[in-house]
């Protein structure tokens, strides 16, 4: 049984980093100068046309935040539930982090479609997680 409740929580804290790294929030926390995506807004370039794409791509990166909000708050229910309830909210977070995905996944596609090929080189090096953060595949 603690076997089962330590890889619930495993999953929740691991759905939670995993999530946390795709965001692009102020480098090393702080909060001064332009944040990774505005800086990245800032290289891309981007054309009039090709704006309207970036919102909706935008719009998609600030899910990791909202997950983060909604993590918390299952993890603090946590303790609080019996063992099939707590699988249920496992299972419920991990449906949720899958559709957050598949979302951001689209419009990060749709975004991505619409560059050309040099603005595509700048935003593959520069959303390339840091080499201490890649995972062994």
């Amino acid at each position: 049984m603690k076997t089962i409740i330590l890889a619930m929580g495993a999953s929740l804290a691991l759905a939670s980093g995993a999530a946390h790294a795709q965001g692009y929030g102020q480098q090393g926390g702080q909060t001064s100068g332009p944040s990774q995506i505005e800086q990245l807004h800032q290289a891309l370039h981007l054309t009039a046309m090709q704006e309207s794409s970036w919102q909706l791509y935008r719009s998609g990166a600030d899910a990791p935040d909202k997950a983060q909000a909604r993590r918390r708050s299952a993890s603090s229910l946590f303790r609080t539930l019996d063992a099939p309830r707590r699988m249920d909210l496992v299972e419920a977070e991990m449906r949720q982090e899958l559709e957050d995905l598949q979302r951001q996944s689209q419009a990060l596609k749709a975004f991505y479609a619409g560059l050309t090929p040099d603005q595509k080189r700048i935003f593959d090096a520069r959303t390339l997680p840091p080499v201490e953060n890649q995972q062994q595949y």
